[in-house]
């Protein structure tokens, strides 16, 4: 009676597949009994769980619940918003884990399942075992479980709003992208100051306005014209779920996820002198110096969601973040990933700065850099290519980081070059403070991955 899932659709940070395709119903009850039980040898027996905006999210929903509470655990079902929202309710409510239905930042046909276990992260062997638990079931032998719910919004949008520290008014776009913050989004910016001039707000699975993943420039375009058409002074953008976010400055500059870190190391740092902050190994090194030149201590940690938060609670940092607009406070908040609280505290630093955001941006170091390349390569392979890279150059004594992959730093910059845990490419990245520096370092990456059969595009 076991059952067996699409081996694509267990991932290292959560269970993502194409519903109809590599995920159906029947996985998500075997998804909920597996984590039930899961849950219970670690001596947890009550959950929360919610959903986000897609179409398929209420059915996947319903059959997580049915599978959970038929192993025996107690769920409360918070209803419909974004993961954060979820996490919340896994902070604050008498629960020992969370289940959240959601596709992320996927295309319309996706969908899946982000998890809390007992307040930390759920991630990497968990999940696999999840596989192993589904293979193993029969019968249940559980008594059912109980069934509630609690609406939550209402309270998590007074706990966003409780740390807004603005003393000034502020202009704003906000574009929700039809993603699940749209409810919430609503019901915040009625709360706070200044003029706020909402874009795609209505929860839409089929994602109507363009695809809600704000690392891609072009989804930021309708916010960019709003920002220039309507004079603001800023715009924010939020992927489909609400825990990744998208900054541009009142001139329709996209600031991405590093640059906005440094604006608000600067404000936790002034409050936490020494503390650690920590960054992905994709960050400029303009953020890593910047967090040392305010006294802080700069933390280079492996990218992933998962991996950062766990890192954060290893380390007590106030502050986390990654390329991808994951941002995590620690500082006054409870270490998970939440955009629209960093938007609360973003408003709250910007109302009270004599500069805009714009020109804390232009005061930044100028670097050039290549954007985030993604390089094809076979999932049997590119954990090999990285490794043949790294001995290659341990051998010639490079200046190295090899926490995820490897970080080459020189004269003219640095260079990074990691394998993808959730996709078969290769990531590589590379910055300077000169365009030639940046062409002599491209060349030693191309040079490196060419040793081991991998082409690098132009760029």
């Amino acid at each position: 009676m076991g059952h067996r899932f699409d081996p694509t659709i267990l991932r290292e940070y959560d269970i993502r597949g194409i519903v109809g395709e590599t995920l159906s119903s029947a996985d998500a009850r075997a998804i909920g009994r597996a984590y039930a039980l899961s849950l219970a040898e670690a001596g947890g027996s009550r959950l929360a769980v919610g959903y986000d905006g897609r179409l398929t999210s209420p059915e996947l929903e319903a059959a997580l619940v049915d599978g959970l509470a038929a192993e025996g655990a107690d769920v409360v079902r918070i209803g419909r918003g974004p993961t954060p929202m979820l996490y919340y309710a896994a902070a604050t409510l008498a629960v020992d884990g969370g289940v959240m239905v959601t596709g992320s930042h996927n295309p319309p046909d996706y969908n899946g399942f982000k998890f809390v276990f007992q307040g930390k992260p759920f991630y990497g062997a968990a999940i696999q075992r999840l596989g192993e638990i589904a293979a193993g079931l029969g019968a249940s032998q559980c008594t059912r479980g109980q069934i509630s719910e609690h609406t939550i919004r209402r309270d998590y949008v007074e706990r966003l709003a409780r740390d807004y520290d603005g003393r000034g008014a502020l202009t704003v776009a906000w574009d929700v992208g039809n993603g699940a913050t749209g409810e919430v989004v609503q019901e915040l910016t009625a709360r706070l100051p200044g003029r706020h001039l909402l874009l795609n707000e209505a929860i839409d699975g089929t994602f109507p306005a363009h695809h809600p993943d704000p690392t891609i420039p072009e989804n930021l375009v309708q916010l960019q014209g709003a920002v220039a058409q309507e004079h603001c002074d800023l715009g924010i953008a939020f992927d489909g779920d609400g825990d990744r976010i998208g900054v541009v400055d009142g001139r329709g500059r996209i600031l991405w996820g590093d640059q906005l870190m440094v604006v608000l190391a600067r404000d936790v740092l002034a409050r936490h002198p020494g503390a650690p902050i920590i960054a992905d190994v994709k960050a400029s090194q303009v953020l890593f110096d910047e967090i040392a030149r305010l006294k802080g201590r700069p933390v280079m940690a492996a990218t992933g969601h998962s991996l950062i938060k766990a890192k954060l609670a290893e380390t007590g940092a106030p502050l986390a973040g990654e390329m991808s607009g994951h941002i995590f406070f620690a500082d006054r908040y409870y270490g998970y990933d939440d955009a629209v609280y960093v938007a609360v505290r973003l408003l709250g630093i910007l109302s009270r700065s004599a500069a805009t955001l714009a020109e804390l941006g232009d005061r930044l170091p100028a670097v050039v850099n290549t954007p985030e390349l993604r390089l094809p390569c076979d999932e049997s392979r590119k954990f090999e290519v990285v490794q043949e890279v790294r001995e290659r150059l341990r051998k010639a004594c490079a200046e190295m980081t090899d926490i995820d992959g490897v970080r080459v730093r020189t004269a003219d910059g640095w260079w990074l070059l990691r394998a993808s845990n959730t996709q078969a490419v290769l990531v590589a990245r590379a910055e300077s403070t000169t365009k030639d520096g940046l062409s002599r370092l491209k060349k030693a990456l191309a040079a490196e991955l060419a040793a081991s059969g991998v082409a690098l595009p132009d760029t």
